[in-house]
């Protein structure tokens, strides 16, 4: 069979070619872009990995990860805790959540019964019925593979998830997915003037997502152009490091598929991937 397969190409071959290139209508390129980005995104396992690399270096200053499911710190941002793969926090509402589902998972958990002062301290930086027990029992709880897996369900429910399905309706390829991801991590998706949906408004009046018609590159720079002033806006996240040694690296590289190996730094420290 191969052998007479063999056989036939060659006719069809010099039949295409004395006819020319065909011209590829501009809707069918749009199609065929839609496709490329909804084929291998951020959620792709081996990306996916690398954006919590990458996320990790600068939230915990470390490319493992899977080793920040016990950490936790009040980081004197205003935000009480901080703690876990992504740092959810104490007064932000999703470390609440997080409690909650872990709960409705394992009720009885070593987290449980700080639920009520979660409750309480939620928009707040007071650690009030947390202290001074809660950091050790975050880092007992982190030893139960329930609680990671808690974590995991939430971030992706929170965070990941709506990044990369944002980004695919916009039709960014895997950086971009990347470059929404940690936008909402730090600055969450609220009603606020630098929430995620208000830096991407922000771009939105400098320039045009590729689903509107408009370059990839010249999108993601305004948002990380908005991503840089928002996180301007607070004096804890005032080092805009993670975006300017980091994402914008990248992006100048022409790496919008995040092929490794990856070189940035993040807050001064040099990391590698590949």
């Amino acid at each position: 069979m191969l052998g007479g397969v063999l056989l036939a190409a060659p006719l069809t071959v010099h039949a295409a070619a004395a006819a020319g290139p065909a011209p590829v209508p501009l809707a069918d390129a749009a199609v065929a872009r839609a496709v490329r980005t909804a084929a291998v995104g951020l959620d792709d396992p081996v990306k996916k990995d690398i954006a919590m690399q990458i996320v990790s270096s600068a939230e915990n200053s470390s490319l493992d990860w899977k080793a920040q499911y016990k950490y936790i710190e009040d980081i004197g941002d205003g935000r009480g805790y901080t703690a876990g793969i992504i740092g959810f926090c104490s007064g932000t509402g999703d470390m609440l959540d997080l409690v909650e589902y872990y709960t409705q998972v394992k009720p009885g958990n070593v987290l449980a019964k700080y639920l009520p002062a979660l409750r309480k301290v939620n928009g707040s930086d007071s650690h009030a019925g947390l202290d001074p027990n809660f950091p050790k029992d975050w880092a007992k709880a982190a030893q139960d593979p329930e609680f990671k897996k808690a974590q995991d369900h939430e971030r992706d429910r929170v965070y990941f998830n709506p990044a990369v399905k944002q980004g695919k309706s916009d039709g960014v390829g895997v950086l971009g997915q990347f470059v929404y991801y940690d936008a909402l991590v730090m600055h969450g998706d609220g009603s606020d003037s630098t929430s995620f949906r208000n830096i991407r408004k922000r771009a939105l009046s400098k320039a045009k997502p590729p689903a509107q018609g408009g370059s990839e590159t010249a999108w993601l720079n305004a948002f990380l152009d908005a991503r840089v002033w928002a996180m301007k806006q607070e004096e804890a996240h005032s080092d805009t490091s993670r975006v300017d040694t980091a994402q914008r690296v990248f992006l100048k590289k022409g790496n919008l598929t995040l092929q490794t190996p990856l070189e940035w730094k993040v807050y001064g420290d040099s990391y590698r991937i590949g």
